[in-house]
């Protein structure tokens, strides 16, 4: 009989009441937390934890959430980590610039927490089906490569980092080179997201994406008030 991970999440916020409330829901719903109010010390707190996700909050002294997921993102050892920030900055220009740092989601406070919870749990679960397929195949266009076998991007024989969530996307436009993928589609295939989140998450990801791809950038074409496919090129 199979034993079920318990995953590990991260909360860092500098409002103690905010961490309290949700490691009290997340525990609830059966994960095991670390919270943090003391951005110094984001480093050493997940190198000793070792979380399967972190929610971060963006308005903090010293070091915001911003330069924490830019940190993380740097790093080897955390830079496949989800990370979901949550901020009183709500307006659009934020949630990009969140999602441009490399975050996987973005939620304004204040908060629906049972919403916070179908998120987390729904990018807990895209993550554990990209481990389920690795080692099924590799695709290639041009001189851009897919590994799946080690969940790795070449562009050129160059290893490029990508997020999990960019390495989904970009497979799944690969996997379905010529055809023309949705926004809409996309955020439920990639994301996993009801059709109802805001589709600007998926222009702030291919942006990245491309520009990750370089002299590649084309292979990803836009579909003009419909989404984007792959091509040859």
């Amino acid at each position: 009989m199979s034993i079920k991970k318990v995953h590990r999440i991260l909360v860092l916020d500098d409002e103690p009441d905010v961490t309290e409330l949700l490691q009290y829901k997340l525990e609830q719903a059966g994960y095991r937390v670390d919270v943090l109010n003391d951005p110094l010390c984001f480093v050493a707190r997940v190198r000793e934890f070792e979380p399967d996700l972190m929610i971060l909050d963006i308005m903090m002294p010293e070091l915001n959430g911003l330069q924490l997921c830019r940190i993380a993102r740097a790093d080897p050892t955390m830079k496949d980590i989800p990370i979901v920030f949550l901020t009183a900055k709500g307006e659009a220009e934020d949630r990009v610039t969140g999602l441009e740092t490399g975050a996987d989601d973005y939620m304004s406070k204040p908060f629906n927490t049972k919403e916070l919870l179908l998120r987390v749990s729904n990018i807990l679960k895209r993550n554990v089906k990209v481990e389920e397929t690795v080692g099924q195949k590799r695709i290639q266009i041009a001189g851009v490569l897919i590994d799946e076998d080690l969940h790795q991007l070449r562009v050129d024989g160059v290893e490029v980092t990508l997020t999990a969530t960019e390495f989904r996307l970009l497979k799944l436009l690969m996997e379905r080179k010529g055809r023309v993928q949705s926004r809409e589609h996309l955020l439920v295939n990639v994301w996993h997201y009801d059709t109802d989140i805001e589709t600007r998450t998926v222009d702030t990801h291919v942006r990245r994406v491309r520009e990750k791809l370089g002299s590649y950038a084309h292979l990803i074409e836009t579909i003009r008030g419909v989404g984007y496919r792959a091509v040859d090129i």
